[in-house]
């Protein structure tokens, strides 16, 4: 089980308060059509198989919005769904769970929904030694959840932003005067923080290899082209460096992409074309 950070815990208290301040305001009218005094039990289900992930934002809701609400989860993050499971059961104010629906199912909706992708791509290279790799192409504010998201599915992360690796691509190589240099400026900036740079062909690919880049990007390079830059990774220093595939890669082109001996393969798709899982909440009692 993938764990739960104090920085990802603080993001979560932090998220949360901003979509309840964003959804509830200054109050919910409409709860207050029910009598305060009211008691409701409700069931979460699904309607679609899926991945669950996103518990520690629905806990937070209820704990932000109502303390007193009891939340009962019969499914853990990571668990495989099947429609009409139930996730959870809701106990408390029907006030409370009415205000607080929303809100929580939109969480996890949308990060059941990023690790269900996560574990579908990496079901796809089973067997390869490729890992799936997620990208900075977030949902704004939700960095860290779908990042966490995919993990639970499976794959993993790629940097968390710009200032845990160097990604050097194409304008900063041009900027900095080439390759070698970029290289090694990055390496004087920040020492032992990763260096990755994104190469076009094997020219750059060479260069990358000589000024010693920790990972390199093979952009949009054809299965052929990806098994020639392993052989000549292989060959520079025994393969020192790490390659990665990226660039429109699909379902049904990555498990080609995955034989072709390359070590990580990143995905934008993971957490920016995520559709999310189809929940419900249903009264047993009110």
């Amino acid at each position: 089980m993938t764990t739960i950070s104090d920085a990802l815990l603080n993001n979560i208290q932090h998220s949360v308060k901003q979509a309840l301040q964003e959804d509830v305001g200054d109050g919910d009218i409409t709860a207050l059509l029910i009598p305060e005094s009211k008691q409701g039990h409700a069931r979460i289900i699904t309607r679609e198989a899926g991945i669950l992930c996103g518990q520690a934002w629905v806990n937070e809701v209820f704990k932000q919005f109502d303390p007193e609400v009891e939340v009962l989860w019969h499914k853990q993050d990571g668990d495989q769904l099947s429609p009409n499971d139930v996730l959870f059961e809701l106990k408390g104010s029907a006030r409370s769970l009415l205000t607080g629906e929303r809100c929580a199912l939109n969480f996890l909706q949308t990060l059941s929904a990023t690790a269900t992708l996560a574990s579908e791509y990496a079901d796809i290279v089973k067997g390869t030694n490729v890992t799936i790799l997620d990208t900075r192409k977030t949902l704004p504010g939700l960095r860290l959840a779908q990042k966490y998201a995919v993990k639970i599915g499976g794959s993993d992360n790629h940097r968390i932003g710009l200032f845990d690796a160097f990604l050097i691509k194409e304008n900063h190589i041009s900027a900095a005067g080439g390759i070698h240099q970029a290289v090694k400026q990055a390496q004087q900036i920040a020492p032992g923080k990763p260096v990755e740079v994104e190469v076009e062909s094997f020219d750059e690919l060479n260069q990358a290899l000589t000024a010693n880049a920790d990972i390199i990007m093979l952009d949009n390079f054809s299965n052929e082209n990806l098994v020639k830059a392993v052989a000549v990774n292989k060959a520079h220093n025994n393969g020192n460096a790490k390659l990665e595939a990226s660039g429109g890669i699909t379902k049904d082109t990555l498990r080609g992409k995955a034989e072709t001996g390359v070590d990580f393969i990143s995905i934008g798709a993971l957490t920016k074309d995520v559709k999310a899982l189809d929940l419900s909440m249903r009264f047993v009692e009110l």
